[in-house]
């Protein structure tokens, strides 16, 4: 039997430190994976569902986006991966009763983790204009409140309709068509906060904003460069990978702030060697300075370059630069030369805070590997200056040929399990003309062009009044956005605010004037339409697209699918009374969509390139793989027609003294914006969240102690912002860097901190200083901390 929720929030007074772990996964991971599966699912409910979990017959895992080979394992899910299932498939239930209960504003007190353990939610709710209360509301005057809503604007841009990455590619198709039907291109996601500086850097540097790696590069590179990611908490099946890798000969550098237990020994619970003895994954481990990424490959350009004019050579080269390459494929050389030569050493080792040492036996590792390739995520994506980082992360791959040859390529690890998918689909506020062109005809209506509202542009309209309808495809748009203030201070300018969902957050709870809350099935559940039972797809990491189909009976008899919500809500907009399309609107059959999903899959196949025979390529076990035509046959589609190496000016974060740099970021009990529970195993944080990892040094010159209670202000622009009550734990990081958790700490994000091109959100480079907490509170009783 599933164990109750939680009463209470968590009580930061019981937090304890401990030191942290130098390895990952093994036991402990399995053990804490049955312990929540238990508690939310009960035994023969986890047994049926985590055997299903990214099997060919069965659904894709909610959490990230990491691929799968042909060949799986009968428990093919990771610890944090049974984590997402057992909170999606858990028999716990919000009811109607429950919001009768609860007031917004008692909601508003509880933190993250107590919202989400409550369970599914299994009603349409209505909150109106000055009520206390959430109240049930039937699906057809909920679908006629938005229709409305939608009718009364004065111009199409005064919606924005968000998307999470857990969408279908056939929900995020339909949707982004409702959207440009309703005629506007306000479609912010959560590709914005994350790797939109990937996508921008790649675009223009190869043609196509995706990775151009497979499985099977990663695990025959010679060289394998992992920066500004925790694969052991947040792609915790990648490590599986790089073991393969490791064990075929690859070395492994690994670049972060922090030390990471999954970078350092993998203990692989699917075998028992891996359990009992483990891997060693990372060769070297270079503690970078937050935001020195760019520095660090501009020196391994110029060693490179050094290298070259010194008659040096590559494996299979007789220079160090592959030359027919760089002649045949790309643009730009002599520009990014230039740069290089301008660049002070001295200046790259104080933005690194590396030794000339390290990154001179980083730059021998790049002399000797063959095939080279580079994983990052948001560790280089979430800084002002993150696209030109990944412009000269780019800039050193192409120097020795390394796009577009086995074992060799860009690799940007996402998120959510279809992120990637999302915008294949359509889910961006800034598509080509030629994806407008063949969408409208196929549909036979004029799509709009201008740009539309990217996330914090969306929260700066919503912010000037200029939105009146917010819509939430999945995710918890409140607690993802940066600026937490401003953000629930814009949404609450709005008329109408709609959040579809599965489980409760605070986006349900930081409302416009009226606020609509629609449960939706979850990837784990049976979705039956008219036409039988329905299957979607999703995009992985690697841009290999497969089928998911759940088996579950749904938790309430009251959901319906994404797909269905937003059919049923285009069907009412855009047709008449008879049912035909009305001018101007998109001549799709809504219903028939609705009822099946087949359908939408013959209308992508006639818009967007690669999925020509979907329904068919479907059948096949692995799915099948969209084109990339820089790993595929090194064609590059950018404006010359070949790779671009750029010139970027050295940037990096001056901080003034007695301030430090502070990086958001996850704790293993975490995905994204959803609190599993109160523990981050791994960096020896237990039963609590509200802490501040600091170099000892600097606690010490800044007049603190470990265990002090703190409260962390940003600045920026002359603008304070506060978060509150935060424990100062010595750790591991590089001098002048500190981190914290997110979403507790996306207050101190400020909106107009943004990355150069992408206007990613700046999480990663917070500028703070550190002040006595100034609330006296019962969780400013901290126990005294274990051996650290």
């Amino acid at each position: 039997m599933a164990s109750k929720a939680p009463r209470n929030n968590i009580d930061e007074s019981q937090l304890t430190v401990s030191k942290p772990k130098t390895k990952a996964v093994g036991i402990p991971a399995v053990a804490n994976a049955l312990k929540i599966s238990l508690e939310q699912m009960g035994p023969l409910r986890s047994v049926q569902t985590l055997m299903a979990v990214n099997q060919v017959d069965g659904f894709d895992c909610m959490g990230c986006a990491w691929p799968e080979h042909e060949k799986r394992n009968a428990a093919e899910f990771c610890e944090n991966g049974a984590k997402a299932v057992a909170e999606e498939a858990t028999r716990r239930r919000v009811s109607p009763e429950f919001f009768a209960r609860y007031s917004v504003a008692d909601l508003k007190t509880r933190d993250d983790y107590w919202l989400g353990q409550q369970g599914r939610l299994t009603h349409p709710m209505v909150l109106d204009e000055g009520a206390t209360h959430y109240r049930p509301i039937g699906w057809d005057d909920a679908l006629e409140l938005i229709a409305q809503e939608l009718r009364d604007m004065d111009h199409p841009d005064q919606s924005v309709f968000y998307t999470s990455g857990r969408t279908s590619n056939e929900a995020a198709f339909v949707y982004q068509l409702l959207v440009r039907g309703v005629g506007t291109n306000n479609l912010p996601d959560c590709s914005n906060m994350c790797h939109e500086s990937s996508g921008s850097a790649l675009v223009e540097t190869i043609g196509i904003g995706k990775g151009s790696v497979s499985l099977k590069d990663l695990e025959t590179a010679s060289l394998i460069f992992v920066a500004g990611q925790n694969p052991g908490t947040n792609h915790p099946r990648m490590l599986s990978a790089l073991e393969k890798a490791k064990k075929n000969g690859a070395a492994i550098v690994s670049i972060n702030p922090l030390p990471e237990a999954g970078l350092l020994h993998f203990e692989n619970p699917q075998t028992i060697a891996g359990t009992l003895v483990g891997t060693q994954l990372t060769d070297d481990f270079l503690q970078i300075r937050a935001g020195g990424d760019q520095a660090l490959f501009q020196g391994l350009g110029k060693y490179l370059l050094d290298a070259e004019r010194a008659g040096r050579n590559t494996p299979g080269l007789s220079t160090v630069f592959d030359h027919d390459f760089i002649r045949q494929q790309t643009v730009g050389l002599d520009s990014y030369l230039s740069q290089l030569e301008q660049v002070e050493w001295d200046d790259i080792v104080e933005a690194t805070g590396l030794t000339m040492e390290q990154i001179n036996a980083t730059g021998e590792r790049l002399l000797a590997s063959g095939s080279t390739i580079v994983c990052w995520a948001m560790g280089l994506t979430q800084h002002k200056h993150s696209v030109p980082t990944l412009r000269d992360v780019v800039n050193v791959l192409l120097l020795q040929g390394n796009i577009g040859k086995p074992g060799a390529g860009v690799c940007p690890v996402r998120g959510h399990s279809n992120v990637q998918g999302d915008r294949t689909m359509g889910i961006f506020e800034r598509m080509p003309d030629a994806f407008h062109d063949r969408l409208d005809q196929e549909f036979h209506f004029r799509s709009p062009r201008a740009h539309g509202y990217d996330t914090v542009a969306a929260i700066r309209a919503m912010r000037d009044g200029k939105v009146r309808l917010f819509v939430g495809m999945g995710g918890n748009f409140v607690r993802a956005a940066p600026d937490s203030d401003a953000t629930e201070k814009a949404l609450a300018n709005t008329r109408l605010t709609v959040q579809i969902s599965t489980k409760l957050n605070h986006s349900h709870l930081s409302t416009g004037k009226r606020a609509l809350i629609l449960p939706t099935l979850g990837r784990t559940e049976r979705d039956t339409q008219r036409s039988g039972d329905q299957r979607v797809t999703v995009e992985d990491s690697m841009s290999a697209v497969h089928a998911s189909r759940g088996r579950l009976k749904p938790a309430s008899e009251h959901l319906m699918s994404e797909v269905a919500i937003v059919c049923n809500l285009a069907h009412r907009v855009f047709t008449d009374a008879d049912g035909h399309p009305l001018p101007g609107t998109p001549a799709a059959d809504w219903l028939s969509l609705r009822d099946d999903y087949s359908l939408i899959r013959e209308h992508i196949e006639a818009v967007i390139d690669g999925f020509e025979n979907f329904e068919e390529r479907i059948q096949h076990p692995g799915g099948f793989v969209l084109p990339h035509p820089p790993r595929d046959s090194r064609e590059f589609k950018t404006p010359s027609g070949k790779a671009h190496f750029t010139s970027n000016a050295l940037e990096y974060l001056r901080v003034p003294p007695g301030r430090l740099i502070l990086q958001t970021l996850r704790s293993h009990d975490q995905y994204n914006t959803t609190i599993y529970g109160k523990d981050d195993r791994y960096r020896g944080i237990h039963g609590g969240r509200r802490v501040v990892l600091v170099n000892e040094a600097d606690v010490t010159e800044l007049g603190y102690a470990d265990g002090d209670m703190v409260d962390l202000v940003s600045e920026f622009r002359g603008t304070e912002r506060r978060a509150e009550n935060f424990r100062i734990v010595s750790y591991s990081t590089p001098k002048g860097c500190a981190a914290a958790y997110y979403p507790e700490t996306n207050v101190l994000v400020p909106l107009d901190s943004v990355a150069d091109t992408s206007g990613t959100p700046t999480s990663k480079s917070v500028v703070v200083r550190l002040e006595p907490a100034r609330i006296k509170t019962a969780e400013n009783q901290v126990p005294a901390a274990l051996p650290h």
